[in-house]
């Protein structure tokens, strides 16, 4: 297990009131583990512009070199834009680059028009091998350390929860298909003395599914973490999201990106100070 984890929120759909940090649509997060005295540094998913990231993390006073590795939680381009251009500002090589196998495939909308929004150009393997990267391709749980793990696909087992978008892809044979995001993965860490802490990108595959495959069980929850894709839910949807995650007695639920403020109020109403809003550079710091 960890000794200590603190997520700082690099980039965010907000930023806090007077700060100097920018808020743009898209999620980014450091995660720093600290395990008997040797601290590694995982920067999950990048937002859509490495000028918003970098700028960011320069204002915290942090640098891009810190980075150990990179996980990112799906394809979608608020998630993975840039990437490798932060990659070629760690001046570091062989950087690991953690993502289901698929994450470079076709993913786009069609209403009111077509449009891409997986994987930008610029971002693709060949451009991720010569920023310094080198990937992972994986779809099970891949451990970075002991005590942090990503969960791989995520098994659909609610009968309530949806992606949150109509997504399409190609299939091998060029034909139009749904896309479930079965790329959508989560990070979760164990802290000692604490418990678990899940940390999701948008949640396609719906934040109770993710927790029933992540959290053993009679485990302790110590923080949910991330977007939850309810920002176009239905009340019956989010009221049962709300009920569900009561279940897990979360020690906190910091929710934001993408899940919307019906949902975030409903889940404030139901959490109290349990629940925080998250913003560019807001942190969460989890120790024994």
């Amino acid at each position: 297990m960890l000794d200590s984890l603190k997520v700082t929120v690099l980039v965010e759909d907000s930023a806090p009131y007077e700060s100097p940090l920018l808020g743009q649509h898209g999620l980014s997060l450091l995660l720093e583990a600290e395990r008997e005295g040797d601290v590694r540094r995982i920067l999950v998913d990048v937002g859509q512009s490495p000028d918003t990231l970098l700028h960011n993390v320069g204002r915290l006073g942090r640098s891009p070199g810190e980075i150990d590795a990179v996980v990112l939680t799906h394809c979608h381009y608020d998630h993975t834009r840039g990437l490798a251009r932060v990659l070629k500002a760690t001046g570091k090589t062989e950087i690991p680059v953690i993502a289901h196998p698929s994450l470079f495939r076709p993913n786009f909308i069609t209403v009111p028009f077509l449009r891409h929004v997986g994987v930008m150009q610029g971002d693709e393997p060949e451009d991720v091998l010569a920023a310094g990267g080198r990937l992972f391709p994986v779809v099970g749980p891949f451990q970075l350390l002991p005590g942090l793990v990503t969960t791989g696909e995520i098994p659909r087992v609610t009968d309530f929860e949806e992606v949150g978008i109509p997504l399409s892809t190609l299939d091998a044979t060029g034909r139009v298909v749904q896309d479930s995001m079965t790329d959508d993965l989560a990070v979760v860490a164990r802290v000692k003395d604490r418990g678990a802490v899940v940390v999701t990108g948008c949640s396609h595959a719906g934040i109770v599914n993710i927790l029933k495959h992540a959290v053993r069980p009679g485990e302790r929850v110590a923080g949910i973490i991330g977007g939850l894709h309810l920002v176009e839910a239905s009340e019956e949807r989010i009221a049962k999201t709300v009920t569900a995650l009561s279940e897990f007695s979360p020690s906190l639920v910091a929710a934001g990106h993408c899940t919307g403020f019906r949902a975030q109020a409903a889940i404030y109403a139901a959490f109290g100070d349990r629940f925080a809003t998250m913003g560019s550079g807001t942190a969460f710091v989890f120790r024994a």
